[in-house]
């Protein structure tokens, strides 16, 4: 029987060879782009059932939706143009930021080494939203750090934590702190 700690790189895997098949040709990536931006975090949602991880799935849920709910909230209030000039819902690149919540997702509850396929999804997908000229690079890289943000603070090891992240907030000052554990 396989152990369960490697249901997340099996999951993710599963769904990129289903994915990526049906959109092969290479005037497609658009396509798997969009393919993988829900199948990433789709992945990292089905890996806390094959877990039985409850905790980890209520952990995901809040992730998922600050994550969407702060890529809406921006968008409307930014109004930035896309470079195709179709909206001005450019900032941030909202499948960007649901690729990387799923891969930061899996690579926080689950261990950096089952992420690796899921962060390689998430980068294609960014590649993909700038490729198909709905981003510039700005776009999907404030997407990515908002999705990978998301998952980092809120979300915990099913392990044992190494990574902690805290906020400071005072009227007169913002701040973060990072603390990794060797």
């Amino acid at each position: 029987m396989i152990s369960k700690k490697y249901a997340p790189i099996i999951l993710l895997s599963t769904s990129l060879m289903a994915a990526i098949p049906a959109h092969a040709d290479s005037s497609s990536t658009s396509k798997v782009g969009d393919v993988l931006a829900f199948a990433i975090p789709a992945a990292a949602y089905g890996s806390t059932y094959y877990m039985d991880d409850k905790e980890g799935r209520q952990q995901f849920y809040y992730s998922f939706a600050t994550n969407v709910a702060a890529t809406q909230v921006l968008k409307s209030v930014i109004d930035k143009e896309r470079p195709n000039g179709r909206d001005e819902k450019s900032f941030p690149s909202g499948h960007t930021s649901m690729a990387f919540q799923g891969a930061s997702f899996i690579h926080k509850r689950y261990g950096l080494e089952y992420s690796i396929p899921a962060y390689i999804g998430a980068g294609f997908v960014a590649y993909s939203r700038v490729e198909a000229d709905e981003h510039d690079v700005t776009d999907v890289l404030a997407g990515a750090a908002l999705g990978v943000a998301s998952s980092m603070y809120l979300t915990k090891s099913y392990y044992d934590d190494q990574l902690h992240i805290a906020t400071n907030l005072a009227p007169d000052y913002y701040g973060l702190s990072v603390h990794y554990n060797f």
